[in-house]
């Protein structure tokens, strides 16, 4: 994998005492949770709770999925300031990202989730093609080579993991205290390194709500899979945009929700 979690830095956990069901103290990993503030040119953002691994794939991800910015955009600098936890983006034009806050819905996400106004018609206008395909054999081998991985959440747990793949191979796995921080990075790491969708697999350790559907759909990646359940709407807005959702993919099995003729 080009990113997989790093469990030997300390930054991103703690050692906490708790006494366990024989009253005793144990001591034990936990994961650590900071604000970091994101600023798009001259204006503040959001504070996003994060673990603040990669704070700048964080911040132009966050952008991207908020239609704050578009691949398009020409971005001149990304500055993080760990003195004062905030991450600035600065463009070389201007955006109209003002008119995107006026109207905005918080999604089911974890934390911060997902502020969205113009979204959706932006989702309206995506349906993927059926040319790129997944294997049987692929989800089996995600699934396993994943799940194997020393990863924050085995060492700690309260921790999501999502994981940009091609065929049958992981290439970039990250972690955060939520979904939607995980999947942001991803989609900054694929802007900031040119990287196409049309060709990808995303994997998520988490459920797939709309949150999830809707984030996938704009980074155009065509095929979602998870090792848990879905939502009724996630399932909905999937089949409007033909991607292919696969969940509860654990061991041999896994559900086809949507996009069915992309799985041989």
């Amino acid at each position: 994998m080009k990113i997989k979690p790093n469990l030997n830095d300390t930054y991103l956990t703690k050692k906490k005492i708790g006494i366990n069901e024989n009253f005793k103290k144990i001591k034990l990993d936990v994961i650590e949770e900071r604000p970091v503030t994101l600023f798009l040119n001259d204006q503040e953002i959001v504070t996003m709770m994060t673990i603040n691994d990669y704070p700048k794939y964080l911040g132009i991800g966050y952008l991207l999925n908020q239609n704050m910015i578009n691949k398009k955009t020409k971005i001149e600098s990304i500055e993080y300031h760990s003195d004062l936890s905030t991450i600035v983006v600065r463009t070389a034009k201007s955006t109209n990202y003002e008119n995107r806050l006026k109207k905005k819905t918080v999604t089911s996400g974890c934390a911060q989730g997902t502020l969205f106004g113009d979204v959706m018609e932006k989702f309206k206008t995506i349906k993927f093609n059926n040319v790129s395909k997944i294997k049987k054999t692929w989800i089996y081998d995600l699934s396993k080579k994943i799940n194997l991985t020393p990863s924050l959440y085995l060492k700690a747990g309260a921790i999501h993991g999502c994981v940009l793949c091609q065929k049958n191979k992981p290439l970039v796995y990250m972690e955060d205290v939520g979904r939607h921080n995980a999947i942001d990075k991803i989609a900054g790491y694929m802007k900031v390194n040119k990287i196409l969708p049309n060709n990808k697999i995303f994997y998520t350790t988490g459920r797939l709500t709309s949150e999830m559907i809707i984030k996938t759909v704009q980074m155009r990646i065509p095929i979602l899979i998870s090792r848990s359940g879905f939502t009724a709407w996630g399932i909905e807005l999937a089949r409007k945009a033909n991607l292919t959702l696969i969940g509860r993919a654990k061991g041999k099995r896994f559900i086809i929700l949507s996009g069915d003729k992309r799985v041989e």
